[in-house]
């Protein structure tokens, strides 16, 4: 990998292994500074990263937001207050945040020791098995390509919200354009345009939650002081499938599974790391404030959607059960048609319209720069390493905008049936992800003991350590067998649903076999593990970071806001 650094300009310095390979020392006569070529020769070091480190502080907390916050948390959510009610759907919102934050701290601490593009992905391949790291990537990839048609998908259900006008094939037409040039542009544009429909999205949740305090109390056309009335009647707790305490206990599960596909994970924060700005400061703080955006968006999130309607109501179902366009089946807007509230429905569509666009966003953005980490590491064609001139790796783009075409699926099927096949296809990729970070992480923290390094020397020092890893591993794994349990009771066999649930749970036993087969790999003794790889480079990228300055005091304001 090519070191990285900041001209006076602010532009990253970057090199690459073809001006290594021949023989030039650096890029210094051009105006670069702190050019470093990798001489390792362990699998995968004689590549070059060329992306650029153009990301200020303030793009990655708001991408961290931008990625986890989707429609699943203003639309799908509602399913959990029908499945399980209002105290399961709050009660198992809050327990899988602990998971998420497990998770979260273990991946804070390794990426902010070694801040490189498509690190985890990379991470697992250097720390366990370079088959691990395989098998690891080719599921993230497809994770998040994957959630790129969910997201096209959403916003064509939105925008018939108002108007069946546009055919669907139009409007998924034009947002792949949309994403096509975002991505293809420049990463500045993309962490511009993230930051603003990102800021959108945290307006829109506070809103709602605003809206959901002020309304219980009686601040509605109707007068009503209903407070938590629905968890009263019909009840705090919904049977699922069996009557009962089983049957309470199913709906819980149901609500779980629901919190495992809605609540996102730091992977977000994490890809931007090879593209941000002095990340040795950056980083750790957006690590950090994905505590504060799980606590205020989804376990508020989770209550407010309790208190404002009934598990049994009638709406809310019918428009499930249709596949009802836009927030038509949103809580918030079941609510609001509820109250007699007028405007705010279509505001809130408008809003979701925006937050639907931001994630699919997103996830080309996180697909494409996991097809560039692979590529970098050998485990995918070298094609997908190749940057333009302004750092985007612009082949491993339209890979994924390619992919985003299987949107084009909802043309002939029902949009409903076409989201819950990429729902269930991408809960079980997610929690398999979730379960490579921990177990990587299991094996760097062995491997610092192993080879006498603090922990305390690291940037970022995680809390309850190793044993957060282990109860976020054990957590996600687990519920990634569980997801799609349902179509083994009796009535509810259906092959799509068990296909979708299930193949990545196969696929990635396969793909790691096979390139340890294929490449005959072995799993790294902790005293083995390369932890000096490519630090150096970022030790000299922070040595010579100099600040981009803001370009006006409206810049000033929004790096000082969200920096």
């Amino acid at each position: 990998m090519a070191s990285t650094g900041v001209d006076v300009d602010g532009a990253r310095l970057s090199g690459s292994l073809k001006g290594a390979a021949r023989g030039d020392a650096s890029e210094n006569e051009k105006g670069h500074l702190g050019h470093q070529s990798s001489d390792s020769a362990s699998v995968g070091s004689l590549v070059g990263d060329n992306t650029h480190r153009t990301l200020k502080a303030r793009h990655i907390q708001l991408i961290g937001i931008g990625g986890t916050i989707g429609t699943a948390l203003y639309v799908q959510i509602g399913k959990g207050v029908i499945s399980g009610g209002p105290a399961s759907l709050f009660l198992a919102f809050t327990i899988w945040c602990s998971f998420i934050l497990a998770v979260t701290v273990g991946m804070a601490e390794m990426v902010t020791y070694l801040p490189i593009s498509s690190p985890f992905i990379r991470f697992a391949g250097r720390y366990v098995d370079e088959a691990f790291g395989f098998a690891a990537g080719w599921n993230f990839f497809i994770f998040e390509a994957a959630m790129v048609p969910f997201e096209i998908t959403a916003c064509n259900v939105i925008i018939h919200y108002w108007s069946d006008a546009v055919p669907a094939g139009g409007i998924i037409a034009i947002i792949v354009v949309l994403y096509g040039l975002i991505n293809v542009l420049a990463v500045k544009y993309y962490g511009e345009v993230e930051f603003w429909a990102a800021l959108g999205k945290m307006l829109l949740i506070i809103g709602l939650l605003i809206f959901t305090f002020i309304v219980m109390l009686g601040g509605n056309p109707l007068g009503d002081r209903f407070g938590f009335r629905y968890w009263r009647d019909p009840g705090a707790f919904v049977e699922f499938y069996h009557s009962g305490n089983l049957g309470r206990f199913m709906g819980f599960l149901q609500c779980l599974i629901q919190a495992s596909f809605t609540i996102a994970g730091p992977d977000y924060v994490a890809m931007a790391a090879g593209e941000a700005e002095n990340p040795r400061v950056v980083m750790p703080r957006a690590f950090n404030a994905v505590f504060y955006r799980l606590t205020t968006f989804f376990v508020l999130g989770s209550l407010a959607v309790g208190i404002l309607v009934p598990s049994n109501d009638k709406e809310m179902n019918e428009a499930f059960d249709s596949g009802a366009p836009g927030a038509a089946a949103s809580p918030y807007v079941v609510a609001m048609n509820r109250l007699n509230v007028r405007v705010l429905p279509d505001i809130v569509n408008a809003m979701v319209l925006t937050a639907a666009f931001s994630a699919g966003n997103s996830y080309v953005y996180c697909a494409s720069r996991s097809l560039y980490g692979l590529a970098l590491e050998g485990k995918a064609p070298a094609v997908f390493k190749q940057c333009t001139r302004k750092g985007v790796p612009l082949y491993s783009v339209l890979a994924v905008l390619c992919i985003a075409f299987l949107a084009f699926l909802q043309v002939s099927n029902s949009a409903a049936v076409v989201l819950q096949w990429f729902v269930n296809l991408v809960t079980a990729s997610q929690l398999i992800n979730f379960s490579v970070i921990c177990v990587t992480y299991l094996r760097f923290h062995k491997a610092l003991k192993a080879q006498g390094i603090s922990r305390d020397t690291l940037p970022y020092r995680a809390m309850f350590q190793p044993y957060a890893a282990w109860y976020g591993l054990i957590g996600c794994f687990v519920m990634a067998f569980l997801g799609g349990y349902t179509v083994f009771l009796p009535g509810k066999w259906d092959i799509p649903t068990f296909l979708f649930s299930y193949t990545m749970i196969a696929l990635c036993p396969i793909l790691y076999v096979g390139w340890k087969l294929f490449k005959k790999t072995k799993i790294i003794r902790p005293e083995n593990v390369d932890l000096q790889k490519d630090l150096d480079e970022i030790d000299e990228y922070q040595r010579n970071f100099v600040p981009t300055p803001s370009k006006n005091i409206f810049d000033r304001a929004l790096d000082w806001l969200f920096g």
